[in-house]
């Protein structure tokens, strides 16, 4: 789970201290996460998926899938978002 949450939070361009002050942990506790030291709680873990877009089973290992959040977007909008990846599925 360590390598997936620095992975995530690499991809999106934040540093150690602003995801524990998005989450409510001391920085300290998101580069354990990260390490692998120790693991979040539910709660925590919850608000790590939620920001940075994933299931939690993703984080935990159980699903490979990650998902994109749609919601609030419209049809047309989510139409253009399926297109362009299966457009980069079909790349190789």
């Amino acid at each position: 789970m360590g390598e997936k949450l620095k992975t995530l939070r690499t991809e999106m361009g934040l540093t150690q201290t602003q995801v524990a002050n998005r989450v409510g942990v001391v920085v300290s506790a998101v580069s354990a996460y990260e390490s692998g030291m120790r693991y979040p709680s539910y709660k925590v873990l919850i608000k790590l998926a939620a920001l940075y877009h994933v299931s939690t089973d993703f984080l935990l290992g159980v699903s490979n899938t990650r998902s994109i959040d749609v919601s609030g977007l419209s049809e047309e909008d989510i139409a253009v978002l399926q297109k362009l990846s299966d457009t980069i599925r079909n790349k190789g």
